[in-house]
Order: C-alpha cells, then structure tokens, then sequence
C-alpha cells in the first residue's frame, strides 16, 4: 500500500463534502418550504371564498337584525314611558298574590 492512500483519500472526501453540504442543505431547505405551506385546490380555495362571502352576508344581516330589535326596544320604552301618567311608576315590590313557592 501506499502511504499516500490516505491522506489523498481524506482530500477527496474533504473536498466532495465541502461541495455536496451546501447542495444538500439548500435541497433540505426546499423540501421543508414546500412542507410548510400546503398546497390547497383551487376548488377548495374558490369554495372557501364562496363560504367566506356568505358568512360576511350572513353577519350583516344579524347586524340589521339586531339593530332594528334595539330600535324597537327603545321605541317601546318611550312608548311605555309616555302611557304612564306622571309619578306612576313600578311598584317597589313585585306582588305575590297566587304564587306558592315549593319548599
């Protein structure tokens, strides 16, 4: 055997490892991208526009909903307030007449 087997060995492997590390880095790199962010169906992504449209709609339908049982609340309150005369109002204690309470 030579004894230049060795250390030309060593060279070669040192040289082929500095040149593959980067490659394979860059390689792994890539492979984890694409891992982390999932491909999704342009069927699925029109699909989840369509829901998201529908769920905007949706809240703001409930806002009207909403604000008009507040309208009509407040209407009702002044109406209830006007209808009483002046220094009537409601009874301090609540009646119990008819009511039996289980013990």
């Amino acid at each position: 055997m030579s004894p230049f087997l060795i250390p030309i060995t060593a060279i070669i492997a040192g040289t082929l490892m500095a040149l593959c590390f980067p490659l394979v880095r860059a390689y792994a790199r890539k492979l984890e991208l694409e891992g982390a962010q999932p491909r999704i169906p342009p069927e699925v992504a029109e699909r989840l526009a369509r829901m998201e449209q529908a769920i905007d709609s949706v809240a703001v339908e409930i806002e009207r909903i909403s604000e008009a049982q507040r309208f009509t609340t407040r209407l009702l309150a002044e109406r209830s307030n006007a209808a009483l005369p002046a220094g009537a109002g409601l009874p301090d204690s609540t009646p119990t007449q008819g009511l039996t309470h289980a013990r």
